[in-house]
């Protein structure tokens, strides 16, 4: 039977791609998706959608735990039943239930899960001197989800543990400040909440500049312009070409130095970057704290450090610059764990955002302390942090705010087994990711040059550098007065069946394009390589024909 759809497939038109460049590359990719699924069905080629960062493995051994957990708490829930035929019974109970707990991991003392909570539990109760009842109540309690999130801003322990994590994955080393923690519904929560709470508090007003090192994950560009915010964007641009030729996604003096205005009231930062998947160099790192000292002391710092656990040796603004950084930190992409939703803000005790609240008018202290007053008897007392989780919750709920338990007990149990096992599992995680992209950019013909400061989990290539390359200026200058940047990604996806997203809606190079290395096998990366070199080279015999 002959497949209508494939009988009647034409390539998109470029007034079709002109429309389509309006819009976010994660839009975008839902149209890249039906050509390169259309193509697979109607050809030989393999559908590979190397588009979106979702992993393709996951940390099992944490999870595993949490589901042998899970059936000890029910076990302890079941010790006192209201209705037994019917499974209605009581909330567990705190007393003895530490003893208990340790029984029933002793009699599944072969069982993996089994191990990794005895693991965890001696851990917690001895190098971090937790109360063993009152630790394994919280996990009981937590697990089964039976109240609310109490703090509303993160479980004790939870806190406790997290941090000790994010030390050791944000570079802390030996730095002993307690940072306050708040848990969210994954790193993009967030965001929103961090833009909300800065609006809602007077520290970012309409007109105000806040700065975005470029390229970054596409929501902070498109969240500043939104009309409740209607910021102004000052772009701090890594897209610069070395003299070499070759990118190196690092920022120059002059783009850092546009921080020195103190007129930027704040900054985002991904780092590692979204999508080059650089680290900012120590370099960078110095310029910006040598900004922030001399110049703009007042600098509200915002890193998002998803990839830092995919380069050795990360150290984050958190702990270079801790006065003036948030950190982001989300759980989606070393865990596995995209659809857990977990994630966690972090800011020291004494911090900018603090401070600024101080230095705010007596009229905007006064209606802030009107929008808080519900929250506690000096409204003006209450942290930055804690407006962040009020304002999650419109502050009328801010009793019934928080994560909800079960994603805590689940991020406590990943923070603890990546700390405990940290030298096991961040090597093995690295060479994966690296193995894809060396594979990637083998069956180019591209360079891929030494970079320590690569994470590897995404790779930007900018095909403008390699049509340069390879064929000369006059051939880069055909490309770019008979095609859109956006017609790579759509050729590609609409004769080899792959998936690629669109550097430039990252506020990267024109025609620049993001691949994964975290979605698919090692081969499949070995064939889109192959595919990138195939569509350039297309372009490049249209090119001699033209000039016949």
């Amino acid at each position: 039977m002959i497949d209508k759809a494939c009988e009647n497939r034409k390539s998109p038109s470029r007034e079709f791609e002109q429309k389509l460049s309006q819009m976010s590359p994660f839009e975008i990719k839902g149209t890249l998706i039906d050509l390169a699924e259309l193509d697979a069905r109607c050809s030989t080629s393999t559908f590979l959608n190397a588009g979106r960062g979702n992993p393709n493995w996951l940390l099992s051994y944490p999870r595993k735990a949490f589901f042998l957990l899970g059936q000890f708490a029910m076990q302890e829930a079941d010790r006192k039943a209201y209705n037994a035929d019917w499974g209605i019974v009581a909330s567990p109970s705190q007393k003895g239930v530490a003893e208990r707990f340790r029984q029933f991991i002793a009699d599944r003392k072969d069982d993996v899960a089994a191990k990794v909570l005895n693991h965890f539990y001696t851990h917690v109760t001895g190098d971090l001197k937790a109360d063993p009842d009152e630790f394994v109540f919280e996990l009981v309690d937590g697990i089964i989800g039976d109240h609310y999130p109490t703090p509303p801003r993160i479980l004790k322990y939870t806190e406790i543990i997290t941090r000790e994590y994010l030390r050791w994955a944000m570079g802390g080393d030996d730095d002993t400040t307690d940072y306050d923690l708040f848990a969210t519904e994954g790193s993009t929560a967030g965001m929103c909440y961090m833009f909300n709470t800065l609006k809602a508090n007077y520290l970012l007003k309409p007109g105000d500049k806040i700065a975005l090192l470029t390229p970054c994950f596409t929501p902070y560009l498109e969240i500043p312009v939104l009309k409740e915010f209607d910021l102004e964007i000052v772009n701090v641009s890594a897209n610069a070409v070395e003299k070499d030729g070759y990118h190196d996604w690092q920022f120059p003096d002059e783009e850092i130095d546009k921080l020195r205005d103190r007129s930027v009231k704040a900054v985002c930062i991904t780092n590692p970057s979204n999508p080059p998947s650089v680290r900012l160099s120590d370099d960078v790192l110095a310029r910006i704290v040598d900004v922030v000292r001399r110049d703009n002391p007042d600098l509200m710092i915002i890193t998002d450090d998803v990839y830092g656990t995919f380069v050795e040796g990360f150290k984050s603004l958190m702990y270079v610059l801790p006065y003036n950084t948030i950190c982001l930190y989300s759980f989606s992409k070393y865990f596995g764990a995209t659809g857990w939703r977990l994630a966690t803000m972090a800011l020291r005790p004494d911090n900018v955002f603090d401070k600024l609240l101080t230095r705010l008018s007596d009229k905007e202290k006064e209606d802030l302390n009107k929008r808080y007053e519900s929250l506690a008897l000096d409204p003006s007392k209450v942290k930055f942090i804690d407006r962040l989780v009020a304002d999650s919750r419109l502050v009328a709920l801010n009793h019934t705010a928080g994560l909800s338990t079960p994603q805590q007990i689940q991020m406590a149990l990943f923070s603890a087994f990546a700390y405990l096992h940290h030298d096991d599992i961040q090597p093995k995680l690295i060479d994966m990711i690296h193995r894809r992209l060396n594979n990637l950019w083998s069956t180019t013909g591209f360079t891929l040059q030494p970079d320590p400061n690569r994470a590897g989990y995404y790779s930007e290539i900018d095909m403008m550098v390699w049509a340069k390359k390879f064929y000369g200026e006059e051939f880069a200058e055909y490309l770019r007065k008979n095609y859109l940047p956006l017609d790579f990604v759509i050729r590609l996806a609409d004769e080899t069946a792959i998936v690629l997203l669109n550097g430039d809606g990252f506020d990267g190079p024109e025609w620049s394009v993001r691949a994964s290395l975290a979605n698919l096998d090692d081969d499949a990366y070995l064939k889109i390589g192959t595919a990138i070199r195939r569509i350039l080279d297309e372009y490049h015999a249209r090119f001699l024909q033209a000039q016949k």
